[in-house]
Order: structure tokens, then sequence, then C-alpha cells
């Protein structure tokens, strides 16, 4: 390990080769579930240093383990227990390339954090739409290898719709060069749609071309009561039916959830009474504001006559639309400040939540009596974050511990029963690897190894994740 060691320091700078010391923030995952043991932690400032990295790697027999922001939620971007893994830190590869505002792209490094990306293109008046809880600290390489989705996928589509062009440091130390904006290029197998979702394990991303968008002309944003989830679909239809391709995010959240918000975060306003679900939903419209207003209060008077709502609050300024968000934002926050609890990332046909919802509540409080159950998430593309809170006054790690496996696998049978997926937007990581060997067909296996076989076959790419 010391030839290695120095073969890194010669290829990158000895300042960049993190051996010693505290490295917590690069061994311990967001949700604090995993943490590993690095060789070193390593901070290329270029490509062609990622690339010399990797070669160094599979030269000395060792694997590497890629990681942006540290933000992901199933252990794909921390090192295992050996301490002979290297930790690839991307976070210097942070540099906006170039904006084509006539193509409608603009490409950028891995490095680069989601906010930091999304204001560079709000200051040549563009607009890129992915955008989720963690864009002040993900980055943009992790967005596209776990294929990121977020609260505006209804309109805009997953970080694979919203990416044009890759650049890769492949598992051999190559760098294929994709970086096209172009929006057709048959020119044989989509390499780029490969290594998106990919996870870190068939190569590295070291750069990228993403699509934008011009800024809409005004914004429209409100809370709606809905007394059941049946409700909720049925302004979902009303919605798209009536403000089409403008309706841009639809978040639907339990009361549960909300009231584990005010209760630890009371300053937070909640305009609407408690009622059983409630609905973030937001409109984008390219006129102005008085059309945007007109089509907007339109749907919500339809959707109040027809009863699907009961009541709703309209965000009458930049200020209030943000402190919307900012409540369904806080969900996450205020559940791991209520203690341990076991998440589920799922998708769903729109059309079966309903159902699964009522019959795996009722599954779940009989076969875990006094569990509650924190639903929320993204509503419109089928995307719920179905999350099992222990029992009050249970401990929450014993809670964790005893029961997760139980608990998963009676909420994964009913997202499977459902025609579902038990993985929508987080990606399989460490956390649910053996899940995808139970879940995912032995052909669709079998074609992932042959490719991972193909593209690795030393195995330095972040190993034991995903496969």
């Amino acid at each position: 390990m010391n030839a290695l060691l120095n073969a890194l320091r010669a290829a990158i700078g000895a300042s960049q080769v993190l051996a010693e010391g505290d490295l917590t923030a690069w061994e311990l995952d967001w949700r604090k579930r995993y943490r590993g043991r690095a060789l070193a932690v390593v901070r290329p400032g270029s490509t062609a240093e990622v690339a010399a990295v990797v070669r160094a790697c599979g030269a000395h027999g060792a694997s590497l383990v890629p990681q942006g922001g540290n933000t992901g939620l199933v252990g794909g971007g921390v090192p295992d227990l050996s301490g002979r893994q290297v930790l690839l830190s991307l976070t210097r590869l942070n540099r906006v390339r170039g904006i084509d505002a006539a193509n409608l792209a603009m490409t950028v490094e891995a490095g680069c954090v989601l906010q930091a990306v999304q204001e560079a293109a709000a200051a040549q008046g563009l607009l890129l739409p992915l955008s989720l809880a963690a864009e002040g600290s993900c980055t943009i390489g992790g967005n596209l290898a776990t294929n990121a989705g977020g609260t505006q996928v209804l309109r805009y589509g997953n970080a694979r719709e919203l990416c044009l062009g890759l650049e890769v440091v492949t598992a051999v130390g190559e760098v294929w060069e994709g970086l096209s904006g172009l929006r057709k290029d048959n020119t044989g197998y989509d390499l780029r749609d490969l290594f998106i979702g990919s996870e870190g394990t068939l190569g590295v991303i070291t750069a990228a071309t993403l699509r934008l968008y011009p800024q809409p002309a005004a914004c429209s944003t409100a809370l709606a009561a809905c007394a059941s989830l049946d409700d909720c679909v049925a302004l979902l239809q009303l919605a798209q039916a009536q403000l089409g391709a403008g309706l841009t995010g639809f978040e639907v959240m339990n009361a549960f959830s909300l009231s584990l918000v005010a209760k630890h975060f009371p300053a937070l306003r909640q305009p609407l009474a408690p009622v059983p679900w409630t609905v973030l939903l937001e409109q984008s419209d390219t006129e102005n504001e008085a059309h945007a207003r007109s089509l907007f209060e339109g749907l919500l008077e339809a959707a109040l006559e027809a009863g699907t709502i009961t009541d709703a609050a309209v965000a009458e300024s930049l200020q209030q639309s943000r402190e919307l968000w900012h409540l369904r934002e806080s969900i996450p926050l205020a559940q791991a400040e209520e203690g341990l609890n076991i998440k589920h990332d799922i998708a769903l046909p729109v059309s079966a939540i309903p159902a699964f919802v009522a019959s795996t509540d009722a599954a779940l409080m009989r076969a875990f009596a006094g569990v509650r159950l924190v639903d929320f998430g993204h509503l419109g593309d089928g995307n719920l974050h179905y999350n099992v809170q222990a029992p009050e006054g249970h401990c929450a790690a014993d809670f964790l511990s005893e029961r997760e496996a139980a608990v998963n696998a009676l909420v994964y049978d009913a997202v499977q029963a459902h025609g579902g997926s038990f993985s929508a937007e987080h990606g399989i990581g460490a956390l649910k690897r053996e899940e995808l060997v139970r879940r995912k067909s032995p052909v669709a296996l079998g074609l992932m190894r042959a490719i991972k076989q193909a593209l690795d076959p030393q195995g330095v790419m972040n190993p034991h994740r995903l496969l």
C-alpha cells in the first residue's frame, strides 16, 4: 500500500492525498448508517489527474470509491472497512466549462455543487430544472451517477433526461470524450445512458453537458387540502388537464409527516388546518403573471367545486412560495429529529398509489403495533418516500435493528404486487444490493454483470455496490 500511496502522491501532489488524521467527512455517510475506513482520500483537480488515480489503483490491485457531495442515502459513496480502498473525492473538479445559450446547454465538471450550477444558468437567464433538497451540497457527478430525481421530474424528467453528454474516466484509466450537446446522435450504443445511474461501478463521471430551458415568465405555488389520497390523484389529473406542461411540481404529504414538521420546527408556518393529505403544487408559465394566476386560480376553483379539495392557500410572493416548499423539504429533517427510521424510496403507477398506501398502511399497523407512517413524495411521477417511524416511546435504534428486515419485506412485497419498484431515485448502493438480487429478474442481473465484467474486469470501480 505504501507503493500505491507514493504513486498517488506523484500523480496529483502529496497535499491532495490524505492518509492520516480525521477522515470522517468522507468515511461516514449522510444517514450515519455506514462508516468505512479508507486507505486514503484523494482529491484530483482535473480529468487527467482522475485518470492517473484510476491507473495507479489498477496497477496496484486496489479499488476506489468515487464520491461527490456525500449526500447519498444508500451507502454507495463511502469505503468499506478494509482500509484498502481509495476514496476518490471529486469536489475539486468544480468548474463551469461553458454555457451555450443558443443550444440551451452548459458543460460543467462533476464536482460542481448543484445549486451553483443552477445559479450559473440563472445568471444567463436560463433554467437548470434539476432540484432536490440536498442541492446546496450534492454534486452534478453524484446526481448523474445515481440518476437523481427531485421535485420537477413531472415536467422535466430525471437527471438522465437533463444530460446531453458525458466525459468519463473508464475503469482502465482512459478518458471517454462524450460531451456532446446534440439532441440527436444515432451512432451506436448510448454510452451516456450506460454510465448514468451506474453508481460509480463502471467509470468515473468527470464532466457533463446539461440541458437548459428558458426561465419561466411566472410561477405559481399553492397548498391544497385533500380528504383522501384518491382525491390527490383526482387533483393531479385535473391539474394535468388544465395546466398541461405548465404543471412542474406535485407533492403529497400525509398528516403525520407535517405534524413532525410542526413538532420539531414550530417556527415554520403551516397555512392550512391539519387534513389527511396535503398537496403542494406548482405551475410555471411562459406568458406572464396575470395569465399564470388566471390558470392557477381556475384550477383551484374547479377542484373546490368538484369537492376534490377542501381548502387551498396560494403563495402571494416568491418568499411565500419558498416557505411552502420549505415545509415539504423539512419532512426528512423532522424525521431525523424524531429518531432513526426505516426509509423506502419506491415507485408505483400513479393509479395504484391509493390502493397500495391503504393496504400497506393497514398491514404495517397490524404487524407492528403503534408504528407511525410518514408518507410523502412526488405523486406527479409516482415516487413515494414511504417511511416507517418507531412507535412513540419505543427506542428508535432498537426498532430499526429488530424490525427493519421484516418491515422491508412487507413493504417491498406490496410494491411488487402493485407493479412498482423498490428503488425510485436513491439508487441501490450497499443498502439495497441484496434486495436487487431478490427482486430483479435473472436475465436483467446477468446482463448487468456482463456489462460490469466487460468494462471493469479487475473490479476497480466501487466494488460490492449495486451488484
